[in-house]
């Protein structure tokens, strides 16, 4: 195993690493391991971070892209569930960059709310295939001081968050997606640069931040809306919505309101149009007027 300061993980430490600490990857938790330095190096630069860059990544695993984010010369917070990566992790990083402002937090990305240090401008991760998605939609809503987005993802869920409306693949994942920011699809990542090498292929998506649509509607309203509309993706807007407006008369009310065609399906609706929409959903029951 190399102990020399400033060089990324390669293969074989990787294993004797996984190795020592009794690591075995698993599909519970989504684990791959990218053991290919030039990968690592090309994903640092796909995601444009600069020295002083405070960047969260989520599941660093053993540190490989956490290794490079640091010599980029971010400062990193690390979000990892097991505690034995975690606690190793933070070894790798002393022995490799002694130097780094780097921190760990043992915990579920589900459950952070709140991160040590100055809040996290960028958000670069290899995310677990399982639960990528919502994970990258919660940090999404709990740190509105991310600007940026990097993550590694199956590549037919990159696809999904990077859809624009009246695509194929386009629905609840791109449209929620886009509350937050415009995603795109970005470099496409072999199967071979992991370990264990997984059954299916992955992509980069990257995300800009911009603000909402302006909406009198909540997130939480807009966010409903599109989950009825896409539950059922097959029938028209006026069917899909008539249990959350209470019928389908109501339904295609609101949607002429909202200056949409009911007899649209719900791929073909921007995030804007399902603001549009929420803001005529109807007075929760018990709610009075004034």
């Amino acid at each position: 195993m190399t102990n020399t300061p400033g060089a990324l993980l390669g293969p074989a430490e990787i294993r004797e690493l996984a190795g020592r600490l009794g690591v075995r990857p698993t599909k519970t938790l989504g684990q791959n391991f990218v053991h290919d330095g030039g990968t690592v190096r090309k994903i640092v630069r796909a995601a444009g971070v600069q020295p002083g860059d405070r960047v969260v990544e989520i599941g660093p695993g053993l540190g490989s892209l956490t290794l490079g984010l640091l010599e980029a010369g971010a400062s990193v917070v690390a979000v990892e569930i097991d505690p034995v990566l975690a606690g190793q992790i933070a070894e790798t990083v002393h022995r490799h960059a002694p130097d780094a402002d780097f921190e760990v937090v043992t915990a579920d990305a589900m459950d952070v709310t709140d991160l040590p240090g100055a809040p996290p401008s960028a958000l670069v991760a290899n995310l677990p295939y399982n639960v990528a998605v919502p994970v990258l939609l919660t940090f999404l809503q709990r740190f509105a001081s991310l600007r940026s987005v990097l993550v590694m993802v199956q590549a037919e869920v990159a696809d999904r968050l990077a859809a624009p409306p009246g695509s194929r693949t386009y629905g609840v994942p791109s449209a929620k997606a886009a509350w937050y920011g415009a995603a795109r699809r970005s470099l496409n990542v072999s199967r071979h640069v992991f370990w264990p090498e997984p059954n299916v292929d992955s992509a980069l998506v990257a995300i800009e931040r911009h603000d909402p649509p302006v909406t009198t509607a909540t997130r939480e309203q807009v966010f409903a809306v599109v989950d009825a509309a896409f539950a059922q993706r097959r029938k028209t807007l006026r069917a899909a919505l008539s249990g959350t407006f209470g019928s389908g008369a109501a339904a295609e009310e609101a949607l002429r309101a909202a200056d949409v065609d009911p007899r649209l399906r719900g791929e073909r609706l921007s995030i804007a149009d399902f603001a549009r929409i929420a803001e005529h959903l109807p007075a929760p029951a018990g709610t009075v007027d004034g």
